[in-house]
């Protein structure tokens, strides 16, 4: 009888090391930090592993509070939010992508795989998104380049309206000789 029982209470340990290790779920998040500008499309990378099919949940943490993107069973069902629906693509081994990134969208995002019996994996990526600082500086030059042309074009017409003036003003008083010079004249002998 000692080894019936020792023996089912070795088959129960085996079943149970063997049930343990089918419910194993790994996560593998390729890159932990991302840099993005705004409006561009970021692929936030994970890969699981798992013998079931899990539920896959991604949540946005900032500084203002913490928003929950989707959640969906592979092959089953998926659930958007409401304000990510028409800025989201999800993929089967439970990659989020996110299109056309806004300073907002800056912050940890938190993947959770849950096996349906219970056991939960997390992974974070930090999200790092940045504005365009070239258009600013494209725009400060032709800004620049604008100016400059203006200005040229400017002090071209002012040139024109001197000389222009400086004609009329011979026309209207010609020169006339003086007495001085009439005398001058006349003693050389001219």
């Amino acid at each position: 009888m000692r080894t019936l029982a020792g023996l089912l209470w070795i088959g129960a340990l085996f079943l149970t090391v063997g049930w343990t290790l089918q419910r194993e779920v790994s996560l593998h998040v390729s890159q932990p930090s991302l840099n993005a500008t705004v409006a561009k499309n970021v692929l936030l990378s994970v890969a699981y592993t798992c013998r079931g099919v899990p539920v896959i949940e991604w949540k946005h943490t900032a500084s203002w509070g913490t928003t929950k993107i989707a959640a969906w069973k592979p092959g089953t069902y998926t659930n958007i939010s409401s304000s990510y629906r028409e800025r989201v693509n999800i993929y089967s081994n439970g990659s989020l992508q996110i299109l056309n990134v806004a300073m907002r969208d800056s912050g940890y995002y938190l993947v959770t795989v849950m096996e349906e019996f219970g056991t939960t994996v997390y992974g974070t990526i930090l999200l790092n998104v940045s504005e365009i600082r070239y258009e600013d500086l494209h725009f400060v030059a032709v800004f620049f380049a604008f100016l400059t042309a203006v200005s040229a074009i400017l002090i071209c017409l002012m040139w024109l309206c001197n000389k222009s003036l400086h004609l009329l003003q011979k026309e209207r008083h010609p020169l006339t000789e003086s007495a001085t010079e009439e005398t001058e004249l006349q003693m050389i002998g001219c």
